[in-house]
């Protein structure tokens, strides 16, 4: 009987052995955590549809994330819940809205200590729900929304962001920001473009988190599930405008997306790991179907390594912690 001289396994026989020789590594400064922020909460309002994630207070939001940021966690992304709304979304743009408000807190609560985003998109703050202004038909006005991107682009830099992230998938929405924060004053305010976001299923319990009002579907303005070549071209358009970071959303059934986008990209990679997917783990954890602890690790080690350098997840925090 001829034996093998070949033997991969002698890489795998103990904990240490497989440390040394791990090829993608998974620690606290790759995440980035997602958070609500409910404009008028007296407590923090739990998500149904999300187990462990809540709509924060003002309070509870800042300490929240002194806890993120003792934990070691990358950055912050923030998300507002506002009391009214309108076609405008102008609770997107004023000083005193929701999301520039908490963002302020956030700013004052831990400075530079962590990196802040900012959700830079109308969908919270329209009572249509869709991630722009809508024309006389009722389509999403391209041209007319990026005017307001940049109003709220600044915004945000003002209030404290330092990244700014807009995830509506306008044409020319990051040139658009780039040259109003440049002419704000904000030249040292980056971009995270979200350049290849799809219209994804998985947006389900996200859609819960922050009230959406959204009437219809967004695949005239995301991208369609069937496609990466597409995500390329807005990969080199993003570039072409000055963006900062990109992203792939969702991500783990884009994998392969976030795998082409890594390859092509000069700049940090990013990837968020949705509502939808924490979800499903953890309704199967809950069912008993999956080890919880090891699906979350192994999900977020699969995102690194397809190539994401910062992973946006809702298990941020606990992961942070877990790794030390």
């Amino acid at each position: 009987m001829a034996f093998p001289t070949q033997r991969p396994r002698r890489l795998r026989t103990t904990p240490a052995m497989r440390r040394l020789v791990a090829e993608t590594d998974l620690r606290p400064r790759h995440l980035v955590l997602p958070m609500f922020v409910k404009e008028g909460a007296a407590e923090p309002v739990p998500i149904g549809s999300m187990p462990g994630v809540v709509q924060h207070t003002r309070d509870s939001l800042r300490k929240a994330a002194a806890e993120a940021v003792a934990a070691g966690v990358g950055g912050l992304m923030l998300f507002g819940v506002p009391v009214k709304r309108d076609a405008a979304g102008s609770g997107g743009t004023g000083p005193g809205g929701v999301l520039n408000v908490a963002l302020r807190d956030l700013r004052a609560e831990v400075g530079d200590a962590t990196v802040l985003m900012a959700d830079t998109c109308l969908d919270e703050f329209t009572d249509h729900g869709h991630c722009g202004l809508l024309d006389a038909q009722g389509r999403v006005d391209n041209d007319a929304t990026l005017a307001v991107y940049a109003e709220m682009a600044v915004a945000q830099a003002a209030a404290g962001a330092h990244l700014v992230g807009p995830s509506g998938m306008m044409d020319g929405q990051v040139g658009a920001i780039r040259g109003a924060l440049d002419d704000a004053g904000y030249a040292d305010t980056g971009i995270l473009a979200y350049t290849a976001k799809y219209a994804s299923a998985f947006y389900g319990p996200f859609r819960e988190a922050v009230e959406s009002q959204l009437r219809g579907d967004r695949k005239t303005y995301q991208q369609d599930g069937a496609n990466v070549r597409e995500a390329l071209r807005e990969l080199a358009l993003d570039l072409d405008e000055g963006a900062d970071v990109v992203m792939v959303k969702p991500a783990m059934a884009y994998l392969d997306v976030l795998r082409a986008v890594a390859e092509n990209a000069d700049v940090p990679v990013a990837a968020y790991q949705v509502s939808g997917e924490y979800s499903m783990v953890e309704a199967a954890a809950a069912n008993g179907w999956l080890d919880r602890e090891r699906t979350i690790l192994e999900t977020l080690t699969g995102i690194r390594r397809a190539g994401a350098d910062i992973v946006l997840t809702y298990w941020a925090t606990e992961v942070a912690e877990r790794l030390g």
